[in-house]
């Protein structure tokens, strides 16, 4: 879906952007009174292939265990939405994406966005949809924070929200994260300044050691430790050079080799800078809970107990700052040692809590089963 055409959106950078593409999936049906719509908003490498085999991959959407009949988001009840965002790669404007204006992939020439403008952006599609409101807006780690931004920037068109493994801004050590994969990418000789498409080029190397320093904050130690511990890879004995004598080492390098397939590496900077610019707090004069004064809309905030990308107490200061306005507020950390990717995982707690919050959701919304 095009939009931008006759008013371009307005970025926070001050770039006006138009025409502009959003691509979304839909799952279940939108009823006659159009309120049973939940949008789910992705993770940083997410897209909106939650539920269905992913077009380059083949594989399973990444939340095939929560988005279906008689899943959490039950899509015989519920008509739910996901769309990629603004700077992704998946067919949403971004800078592999054509500028009009040259003829040529945009590269660096490409605004720098917020999690502001991705949601300003998706907000144009569920008017679009003809939604005036929205019965539920989830997501996780990067898709927390655009719950977080719709339940700011849009109370009165959200019934309830469910921000999971998520901050209201982004911490010193995550942006520090973030600017090593970004290193890691411009170092790469192909990545030619972010003209790598023009030069008919990748960087493969560095996008895929960026998402193998990436990918080790999504676990944990325990996680890790269970999965891999220091057991060889293929062989007895080490062979005291640095091919991957580990399994953790073969693992990271094949989760690097599987990401190029599917990902743009200049998306990837901006994404991580969408992430890195969040700070919830400072939008509304430097108080997290002004964000949410009179809310109406019903939370439930989720945190995993081993995620130390998104700890708990990143989750806990969502909590204290919307009971400081006396919002409606559930909270629920989720006992796991998955690490940061738990709620992309079969957690049995995690389901059932989702599930649960739903379900009083649509009784109070009048959503009858």
């Amino acid at each position: 879906m095009t939009f931008g055409g006759d008013t371009p959106l307005m970025l926070d950078c001050g770039v006006a952007l138009g025409p502009f593409s959003l691509a979304y999936q839909t799952y279940g049906e939108l009823n006659a009174e159009k309120s049973n719509a939940i949008l789910v908003c992705h993770a940083l490498t997410g897209d909106q292939f939650m539920a269905s085999r992913h077009p380059v991959t083949g594989k399973e959407g990444w939340w095939s265990q929560v988005v279906g009949p008689g899943l959490p988001l039950d899509t015989r009840r519920y008509f739910v939405i996901c769309i990629n965002v603004l700077g992704g790669c998946m067919g949403s404007t971004g800078p592999k994406s054509v500028n009009p204006a040259s003829g040529e992939p945009w590269a660096l020439d490409f605004p720098v966005i917020t999690i502001a403008d991705m949601v300003r952006a998706q907000k144009l599609l569920i008017d679009h949809l003809g939604i005036d409101k929205l019965f539920c807006v989830i997501g996780g780690s990067m898709g927390g924070m655009q719950v977080l931004e719709w339940a700011a920037r849009y109370p009165e068109q959200v019934f309830a929200a469910v921000p999971i493994a998520t901050a209201a801004r982004h911490t010193a050590q995550n942006i520090a994260f973030h600017e090593v994969g970004r290193q890691a990418i411009m170092a790469d000789l192909d990545w030619c300044g972010g003209r790598y498409i023009a030069e008919g080029k990748n960087p493969d190397r560095g996008l895929a050691v960026a998402r193998m320093t990436a990918h080790i904050t999504y676990l944990s130690e325990p996680a890790l430790h269970r999965k891999f511990g220091r057991r060889l890879q293929d062989r007895n004995s080490l062979t005291f050079g640095f091919e991957a004598d580990f399994q953790v080492e073969s693992y990271l390098r094949h989760q690097g080799a599987a990401f190029v397939q599917r990902f743009d590496a200049n998306s990837y900077l901006y994404i991580t800078r969408a992430m890195d610019y969040f700070d919830l707090a400072q939008e509304h004069g430097g108080k997290l809970a002004n964000a949410f004064r009179d809310t109406p809309v019903r939370f439930c905030v989720v945190s995993f107990t081993s995620d130390w990308l998104f700890p708990t107490s990143e989750n806990r200061d969502i909590v204290h700052a919307l009971n400081a306005v006396a919002a409606d507020v559930s909270f629920v950390e989720i006992e796991s040692d998955a690490g940061h990717d738990a709620f992309l995982l079969d957690e049995p707690e995690f389901r059932q809590t989702l599930a649960g919050f739903i379900a009083g959701c649509a009784e109070h919304r009048g959503l009858n089963g």
